[in-house]
């Protein structure tokens, strides 16, 4: 059996609440993705162009800075990557954490929470900060609280 680990980046404590009962449902570890700086309500304001999740946003290059890196992703097969969406893609501390490792030969998963978007780009938004043997699978959005049950279907269908 493949060895799982569900890491997440979570703003505002929504995906850090669908990470955990995945986590939970997979038996498997879990580590959080936290900014080198908290973002702050209104540094989350997607309506304000200068708020600083906008500003991050518009310049796809930029890398916000990961507070640690205390994970070992050579110990995993499977990384699931969870992240609330962001102007229809992951937030781009997900392609700083992921250009911090090495995902050579793993399998990631996706996971989002969202208040209306669906993964959009996000998939090819993550495919260059990784290596080319990474398999990146389509993932999906998971809102509200997700049953057991539902994910315990979703991840049969995923077959990982």
């Amino acid at each position: 059996m493949a060895k799982r680990l569900v890491t997440y980046f979570s703003a505002s404590g929504v995906t850090r609440k669908v990470a955990e009962t995945l986590a939970q449902v997979l038996g498997a570890d879990i580590y959080e993705i936290r900014p080198e700086v908290p973002y702050t309500k209104a540094d989350l304001d997607w309506r304000d162009d200068n708020s600083r999740s906008s500003v991050e946003m518009r310049d796809k290059t930029f890398r916000p800075p990961v507070a640690d890196e205390g994970v070992d992703i050579s110990a995993y097969d499977v990384v699931f990557v969870g992240f609330p969406i962001w102007w229809h893609v992951a937030p781009t501390i997900v392609n700083t954490f992921l250009e911090s490792h090495d995902f050579s030969d793993k399998i990631i998963v996706p996971f989002a929470t969202s208040g209306s978007s669906d993964m959009g780009e996000t998939v090819a938004g993550l495919k260059p900060s990784v290596a080319a043997s990474t398999t990146i699978l389509d993932g999906r959005v998971l809102n509200g609280s997700p049953s057991k049950e539902s994910l315990v279907a979703w991840l049969k269908s995923l077959g990982v």
